[in-house]
């Protein structure tokens, strides 16, 4: 995930009625998120089937998501500066080929190394989509509306990974985990139709002198903001990268994909409870669910062998997880600004990379039993900053709240 980098050139809005938001093109732009975030983690939801495809371990197909994270974190930067002349368009729509190719080669490929560079490609791509998002949001939308406009922009962040997922699992045993990664290459070739046709042109950014990002990090709370963001996405990459693993090993595989619709449907409550409530109620949102978090790891941990148990913990995890990214994006907004958000762009995808590096060196070092033993031994110290935090990083009145 991400947010943008590249400031679009103030021009006319599409001729539309100004109290309205054109629906359609937002929509379009949320479903390039939605098809992003689908593309980087629903190996998560495969793993075991794309593994045996591809002749390697499931550790080894754990990456499949690592490579993602890091291209696209590595990317965003110097991608927006190499292309900033480039209409905006046309960069969209480029992106969103290269994820539908990825996709294909992902469904046809058998050699992990080529699947490997494609899955890279297909993060340098996510890159672009995250650089034009919340941009094209603001520019599409009147100004009393920008801030709704750019919600529903993003929703198909949380959406993906709330819906997107468990329902790639659900198809994936249907129809096998390549048909699976086919049908989401061709979402993405019918996404660029609707790009096309509804979302209209900008030209690219003018150079300009660009604040020094690493000084945000001198603003008060948004070390803090950052270590929580850092901790929590590695803590949910961890465990969500491999939990068909998990699952596996409690005798739940089969029950896959009905487990990740729970937490799906609790992430979906989660961010219906968070969009209505983030503006008034930050710092109280942001506690209960990195407590929410930590509950669902200590139930993982000590009684994962009941079934009850481990759907229980779901729904805990689920509304800890569906809101996190508002509830983040809204905190390093306020303590830094648009450099703040830069940084936790750089952090957000870092750390979802580690998560499925440490989680595969966890797996083959200790088996998938320590996987909610490290989510613990991460979010303690996110509880204990969010609660404590409460000048600038987690404040009990947001600035310029009512």
């Amino acid at each position: 995930m991400s947010t943008s980098q590249t400031e679009l050139p103030s021009a006319p809005a599409p001729a539309a009625d100004n109290r309205k938001l054109p629906l359609s093109p937002l929509l379009a732009l949320a479903t390039a998120a939605f098809v992003a975030i689908l593309t980087e983690a629903l190996p998560a939801g495969v793993l075991p089937e794309m593994a045996r495809g591809l002749s390697v371990s499931e550790s080894a197909t754990g990456q499949a998501l690592t490579v993602y994270a890091i291209a696209t974190g590595v990317a965003a930067i110097p991608l927006s500066v190499v292309t900033a002349a480039w209409r905006r368009k046309k960069l969209l729509l480029l992106a969103v080929a290269s994820i539908a190719t990825a996709n294909l080669v992902t469904a046809l490929s058998s050699d992990y190394p080529l699947t490997m560079a494609f899955r890279l490609l297909a993060g340098v791509a996510a890159a672009a989509v995250w650089a034009e998002l919340v941009g094209y949001a603001r520019r599409l939308a009147p100004p009393h509306l920008q801030g709704r406009a750019i919600a529903l922009t993003m929703a198909g962040v949380p959406l993906a990974l709330s819906l997107g997922i468990p329902l790639g699992t659900f198809v994936g045993g249907l129809i096998g985990w390549r048909l699976t990664f086919g049908l989401v290459a061709l979402v993405s070739v019918a996404l660029l139709g609707w790009i096309t046709a509804s979302v209209p042109d900008a030209a690219g950014r003018r150079p300009g002198v660009r604040e020094p990002v690493l000084k945000a990090l001198s603003l008060p709370g948004v070390v803090a903001v950052l270590f929580v963001v850092a901790a929590y996405v590695l803590a949910h990459n961890i465990l969500y990268t491999y939990i068909a693993t998990f699952l596996d090993a409690y005798g739940m595989g089969g029950s896959r994909d009905i487990v990740l619709l729970v937490f799906g449907v609790a992430s979906v409550v989660s961010i219906w409870i968070t969009g209505a409530l983030v503006d008034r109620r930050l710092r109280q949102l942001t506690i209960v669910s990195s407590a929410l978090f930590l509950a669902a790891a200590v139930l993982l941990a000590v009684l994962a062998g009941d079934a009850v148990v481990v759907y229980a913990a779901m729904v805990l995890w689920g509304l800890g997880w569906g809101g996190v990214t508002t509830l983040l994006q809204t905190a390093v907004t306020d303590a830094g600004g648009d450099r703040g958000q830069a940084l936790l762009v750089t952090t957000w995808n870092s750390f979802m990379a580690g998560g499925g590096a440490a989680g595969g060196i966890l797996l083959n070092g200790l088996g998938p039993e320590s996987f909610p033993w490290s989510v613990l031994a991460l979010m303690a110290p996110v509880l204990i900053v969010v609660i404590t935090a409460r000048k600038h990083a987690f404040p009990v009145a947001r600035p310029g709240a009512r």
